[in-house]
């Protein structure tokens, strides 16, 4: 393998840890990319046995603190992870594989001891399951047009409004919802995060919508739905600060995803490029194909220089923001651009199945939206910037 690390960039024990789930990748996950149906899953009894199989080399719940039974890890040690994982597109976050454990994420984290025993130990345990409800119709990736409404009753909140394209929604149990209980107070105040069960009356599902990923997010709508006091999700109307968390772990994630299936991508880029002839030369013995692989190779390390700064500032107590919005603007275009440059060079293989190239691309491409639009955060860093330098 060549390594792209950066020097001195990972301590000794991270980088061991690195190689024994790259290892794990390489002899588990990887064989069974010709098992993933259209949908991008596992058969059911395969997914069970690769979890077992997880299970027993002990990559479960990594990202789960150890009071809650799971590993623990910092963020820049779940980054590595995150990209080792994201080498094969059988466990690509974009659909809730499961495969080292529930997909669980920082609000169920910091539960209170109550909300915990009724939402967080069944996640857990496998018997529960959750999706994060906050993008609706008119409301995608600016939080001041929000139209779902909580107001206060002397039985509980109640609830209306509409969220959609809500991933995992079909098979929740229950969702992390937010929603507006102070107009006045705009999103920074006047937002608010509740536990909404999905079989409460006045909760409808309505029709999934396939995308080109392969799973199918769903509409939740909410009319006159009565959410008890105790499912208020922290403080009232610092829903957004905690939606941001939220995002802005996803968005690590993110880039620590793009940056394995882009050195996957481009490992069998070069490979191929090698046995690979036209008009009587090898692709790998072509200038504008040697420029290519050069570049790719630049972008996939400073975005991995991008992903472990912004881990190792999130895990020392930093506001990591910004390095987040880079990691989309910057690291997640230029994964999407490798992939894009190994689909062309790959020709019409590319195309096909017979490569994970078309899936990374599928999956990548939904980054640029996800977890915040790219032209978003583009704009949103210029003005910190041109604030800063003013």
């Amino acid at each position: 393998m060549l390594d792209l690390t950066p020097h001195d960039s990972l301590p000794e024990e991270l980088l061991q840890f690195r190689d024994s789930i790259r290892r794990f990748v390489d002899r588990e996950l990887i064989p069974l990319e010709h098992a993933v149906g259209a949908n991008g899953m596992l058969p059911p009894e395969q997914a069970e046995a690769l979890r077992q199989r997880a299970r027993q080399a002990g990559f479960w719940l990594m990202d789960i603190p150890e009071e809650f039974g799971g590993q623990g890890l910092p963020l820049l040690a779940l980054a590595v992870f995150w990209e080792e994982v994201g080498r094969s597109t059988v466990a690509s976050w974009v659909r809730d594989h499961g495969i080292f454990g529930p997909m669980v994420g920082p609000i169920l984290l910091g539960l209170n001891p109550e909300q915990r025993a009724r939402y967080l130990d069944p996640v857990l345990d496998g018997s529960k399951r959750s999706c994060f409800a906050q993008t609706e119709p008119d409301a995608g990736s600016d939080p001041s047009m929000m139209r779902t409404r909580a107001v206060r009753t002397e039985a509980g909140w109640r609830l209306n409004g509409v969220k959609r394209y809500i991933t995992r929604a079909a098979a929740a149990d229950f969702a992390i919802v937010m929603a507006v209980t102070d107009p006045d107070k705009g999103a920074r105040g006047g937002i608010s995060c509740f536990l909404v069960d999905l079989d409460a009356p006045g909760v409808t599902l309505a029709g999934s919508e396939k995308t080109l990923m392969g799973d199918a997010p769903s509409e939740l709508s909410f009319e006159d739905v009565l959410v008890p006091f105790g499912n208020l999700v922290g403080e009232e109307g610092r829903g957004f600060a905690l939606a941001q968390g939220y995002i802005n772990y996803g968005r690590v994630r993110q880039g620590a995803h793009a940056c394995g299936a882009a050195e996957r991508c481009l490992a069998l880029t070069a490979e191929y490029a090698h046995q690979r002839k036209t008009f009587g030369q090898a692709l790998a013995e072509r200038q504008g194909v040697q420029w290519m692989i050069a570049d790719a190779f630049t972008e996939l390390y400073c975005t991995r220089l991008l992903v472990y700064d912004a881990a190792r500032k999130t895990d020392a107590g930093v506001d990591a923001r910004m390095e987040t919005f880079m990691i989309k603007t910057f690291g997640v275009e230029a994964g999407w651009r490798i992939i894009d440059q190994c689909m062309q060079l790959h020709g019409g293989m590319g195309l096909t199945e017979d490569t994970p190239i078309e899936r990374f691309w599928r999956d990548l491409r939904s980054y640029r939206i996800t977890e915040g639009p790219t032209e978003v955060l583009r704009t949103t860093l210029a003005r910190q910037i041109l604030k800063h330098y003013a």
